[in-house]
């Protein structure tokens, strides 16, 4: 190759040099010896050009995926379709043998979950003839967040007008023992309806009879 061309490569060694590129990159660019590369550009400044981490820093692990395809799969495996009467009466039921107030005179319940409050609410009017009047609501949220709008979202959640909220207890966290708040704290639903209470409980006893355990 004539002096003309070593000449057009030595200058764009040194353009690419300037760019960061390494001897090795500028020798494969231009299919020249690494010597003369080296040569070439001795005089350039140059900077290092930061390790090149994108993909591999974004490129989840194995186990990650691995246990995204779980959770997928167990997500399609538990897909229902529209539940009927029953299928609601008895996931209710359950769900008040375990987590409702059983004190006679009302049916209660407290829960930090808003679908759970809403579908237990929802199965009361479905099964009951309840008298909105009696039902009450009372907000147990930590001092610092916000009551108005907790008190909306749970009214909205429920269909429970804000008028039938009950005086909402503030808790003072205690530092040494929690660090985390429920933002929009703890619901209880309670319906005042001592005939309600009493075929709800008789509910409850009629599905575990079914259930014959040993002992």
């Amino acid at each position: 190759m004539g002096y003309r061309g070593k000449f057009v490569e030595r200058e764009r060694a040194r353009e690419l040099r300037s760019q960061s590129w390494t001897l090795q990159e500028i020798a494969d660019e231009l299919s020249v010896a690494k010597g003369s590369v080296s040569v070439w550009v001795r005089d350039v400044e140059f900077t290092p050009k930061p390790r090149n981490r994108g993909h591999a820093a974004h490129r989840p692990h194995p186990l990650h995926v691995k246990k995204l395809a779980e959770l997928e799969r167990c997500r399609v495996e538990a897909e229902y379709g529209a539940m009927t009467d029953d299928e609601l009466d008895w996931f209710a039921l359950g769900l008040y043998a375990g987590e409702g107030a059983k004190t006679p005179g009302a049916v209660s319940m407290a829960n930090t979950n808003p679908m759970l409050l809403r579908l237990f609410v929802e199965w009361l009017r479905r099964n009951f003839d309840v008298d909105e009047s009696r039902l009450r609501a009372r907000l147990y949220l930590h001092e610092g967040l916000d009551l108005d709008a907790a008190t909306t979202y749970w009214a909205a959640a429920t269909s429970i007008p804000v008028s039938q909220f009950q005086r909402p207890y503030r808790a003072v966290a205690d530092t040494s023992r929690r660090h985390a708040k429920h933002e929009r704290g703890c619901l209880t639903v309670v319906y005042h309806c001592s005939s309600t209470h009493r075929r709800v409980m008789a509910r409850v006893a009629a599905i575990t009879s079914r259930f014959d355990l040993p002992g």
